[in-house]
């Protein structure tokens, strides 16, 4: 019995770890699978049929493999195996017993959720004017040179692009990246953290796999541009835990992104010296 005290703490942290690195994994695999399925098509495209796919074409064809396809495959992949793997599990690790089927929320949303989905959109937005705030203060008084996000530059060099950026932002961004980081990432921390726990570590996760999606700026900048990501992520994870429906953190996404690049449209073609300021934010 005394080894069996002392031993458990020891497995205690090891599903803690395991917990924590799995979450990780799983936002990378989401990414790195729709990344590879773009490569796959370059590859065929280029090869096979000698059509060379400009930056554009890029840009719209990693909408559609990642966050179109790689995000949602790997959350529902997740939940199909998930019974599979964590029997698995209890064999190696004595881990847990399922308490409960894992499920992603997925509903119309009610009008309480309209309600919550209109207060959090213009939280992110009035979380988005006091970050442009802060960026603006560090850049003067310290120099630092804040990274862009690589889509919002190849729309600011190809404002036609942004109108399609758009609706994508509602019908490919907002609900691939929240079934992946919300719906699996927050949901398989929340299993042994607890839902605060869940939603703070699920929103570092997401604003920091947005890194490899930065270009430009010192390395100080660019962890600048993460943490700025970190309120909206922190809404996002909070309006799913509060309705634990899906829809709601979806909707909430589309709309601040789609609000970000219609105000990059909208400098790009009519004030141009605005547009740097947008980039930074997206």
């Amino acid at each position: 019995m005394a080894t069996a005290t002392r031993d458990r703490p020891v497995l205690q942290v090891l599903q803690y770890g395991f917990t924590l690195f799995s979450a990780l994994l799983l936002g990378v695999i989401g990414l790195g699978f729709g990344s590879i399925l773009l490569a796959i098509i370059a590859v065929v495209l280029s090869f096979g049929a000698g059509i060379q796919i400009s930056t554009v074409q890029t840009l719209v064809l990693g909408l559609i493999t990642i966050q179109g396809i790689g995000c949602p495959a790997i959350a529902f992949t997740y939940i199909k195996l998930r019974p599979i793997l964590r029997s698995k599990l209890r064999e190696v690790f004595s881990y847990p017993p399922e308490t409960g089927t894992f499920t992603i929320g997925i509903s119309v949303p009610s009008l309480r959720e309209v309600g919550i989905i209109v207060l959090g959109y213009f939280s992110a937005m009035g979380g988005l004017v006091v970050v442009a705030a802060i960026i603006s203060v560090l850049v003067s008084m310290y120099g630092v040179e804040p990274a862009a996000n690589q889509a919002a530059e190849v729309g600011m060099a190809n404002p036609e692009v942004l109108l399609l950026l758009i609706p994508a932002s509602f019908l490919l961004i907002g609900p691939g990246e929240e079934l992946l980081f919300r719906g699996v990432v927050q949901g398989r921390i929340r299993d042994h953290f607890g839902p605060l726990t869940g939603v703070g570590i699920a929103s570092v996760i997401f604003a920091g796999i947005h890194y490899p999606a930065l270009s430009g700026g010192s390395v100080t900048g660019r962890l600048v541009s993460i943490c700025a990501l970190l309120l909206p992520a922190l809404i996002l994870g909070a309006t799913y835990e509060y309705t634990d429906n899906i829809v709601v953190p979806s909707l909430i996404h589309g709309a601040y992104n789609a609000t970000l690049f219609t105000g990059l449209y909208v400098s790009v073609k009519y004030s141009g010296e605005l547009s740097s300021a947008a980039g930074t934010l997206l």
